[in-house]
């Protein structure tokens, strides 16, 4: 069934300038030089020290690159990011107050303006940044959507990861396209790249399915009787958990329910290098 929902919680934060393609690249961590109209990226900002501070989905319009963020969080987003503009000539503002960010997914055809297909995932559908008078009507509300999401695993911003501590390969931006391997160095580009080499992935952002009440965000997930982690977003019987990587297999506990890990199919592109290579 197609459907089409505004996401409330997300704004946009506007990079506009002959400079803003240079400027960006060497602070993110996707590519870019690729975003073009009709194809967005999916990127973060990290600390010097590597740790996820925002994530949003980069789209290109005119003279100006637009990053579909957290609302509530645009503003910060938009601080760090003019901190680094030196002589570089861009502006950066955060231009959430006037614009709606919509999704659809199930074959909802994309409405003209700023929008592309999620970049995560061909069933995540597509989202666009509106002004409010131009946005496309809301046919499901916001839970619709968020169940979807949670199917499908895909995280949502501080929901799920953990500013200032969590990295990108916890939370799969290697599987999902959030950085780009090839592009040159970035903020934090040092530590991600260690971390994807050396194999030092001890925790996983994963989709969990639930048995019994679902428990609030940031309970702990117990193994036995030993804590391997926290439950992050939910709604009905899915939701997303951060967990340490020994404790991926067997019963799990959180609060009063059982947690059910689930491998998605798009976890195999990082997970099975071994077989990519001899095809």
């Amino acid at each position: 069934m197609s459907a089409i929902s505004h996401l409330p919680h997300r704004g946009a934060v506007a990079v506009e300038g002959p400079d803003r393609v240079a400027f960006l690249q060497g602070l993110v961590s996707a590519d870019v030089a690729r975003a073009a109209p009709g194809q967005a990226l999916w990127s973060a900002l990290l600390t010097p020290q590597g740790r996820w501070l925002h994530e949003f989905f980069v789209f290109a319009e005119g003279e100006r690159l637009v990053l579909e963020c957290e609302r509530e969080r645009a503003g910060d987003l938009a601080q760090r990011l003019a901190r680094f503009r030196l002589r570089a000539k861009v502006t950066v503002a955060d231009i959430s107050p006037g614009v709606v960010v919509a999704a659809g997914w199930g074959g909802a055809a994309m409405p003209p303006g700023l929008a592309a297909p999620d970049p995560r995932s061909v069933e995540a559908g597509w989202r666009g940044v509106f002004p409010e008078a131009e946005a496309p009507a809301a046919s499901e509300p916001f839970e619709a959507w968020d169940s979807h999401r949670l199917g499908l695993g895909l995280p949502d911003g501080s929901r799920d990861l953990e500013a200032d501590r969590t990295l990108l390969l916890e939370a799969w931006f290697d599987a999902l396209g959030g950085v780009s391997w090839t592009k040159g160095c970035y903020m934090g580009q040092e530590l991600t790249a260690r971390t994807k080499y050396r194999g030092l992935v001890k925790r996983k952002l994963v989709p969990v399915r639930v048995e019994g009440k679902l428990p609030e965000p940031g309970t702990p997930v117990l193994a036995a009787e030993a804590e391997v982690g926290t439950i992050r977003s939910g709604r009905g019987d899915r939701a997303l958990a951060m967990l340490r990587t020994e404790a991926l297999e067997g019963t799990l506990r959180c609060g009063e329910a059982v947690l059910h890990p689930v491998r998605m199919p798009w976890m195999a592109a990082v997970e099975e290098p071994a077989q990519e290579a001899t095809q």
